[in-house]
């Protein structure tokens, strides 16, 4: 009796998954992001770090207005005094440029640095929009 009302459960479930899935894969865009303008200052007294700074630059005309998110950014940090390492450093995107920042000790330095794990935004409504600008046009004439 239990098995055929779990059964009956999963398989209510599954439809409804399957039904919602592609609704809301559809609603999801990514923006496109890239890295500028990355510089590594010199030694800088009295802590004696360097500052890595870029700009994060978005492309963000398919998401909806004032979309937002994180990204991460994975470097290799060479230093002199130890191995290679490879990390990940979590910052915001939005639509504007971002100047994005990491201290780094004297003795090391950004080999590679690139990135990954962008969230998505929500897509722009372009059917909205075009019924707008047809409704705009409209009661201009």
């Amino acid at each position: 009796m239990f098995a055929i009302r779990r059964s009956r459960l999963t398989f209510a479930v599954t439809l409804t998954l399957i039904g919602v899935t592609p609704a809301t894969a559809q609603n999801l865009c990514r923006p496109t992001l890239m890295i500028n303008d990355a510089l590594l200052s010199p030694i800088e007294p009295p802590n004696l770090q360097r500052k890595w700074t870029a700009i994060v630059t978005a492309n963000t005309s398919e998401c909806a207005v004032n979309s937002g998110g994180f990204l991460d950014i994975v470097f290799t940090r060479l230093s002199e005094n130890a191995p290679d390492l490879e990390f990940r450093q979590r910052f915001a995107w939005s639509p504007f440029s971002v100047k994005v920042a990491m201290d780094f000790a004297a003795d090391e330095a950004v080999g590679q640095y690139r990135i990954e794990n962008i969230t998505p935004c929500v897509c722009r409504d372009r059917a909205a929009e075009d019924r707008a600008a047809t409704n705009d046009g409209w009661r201009k004439q």
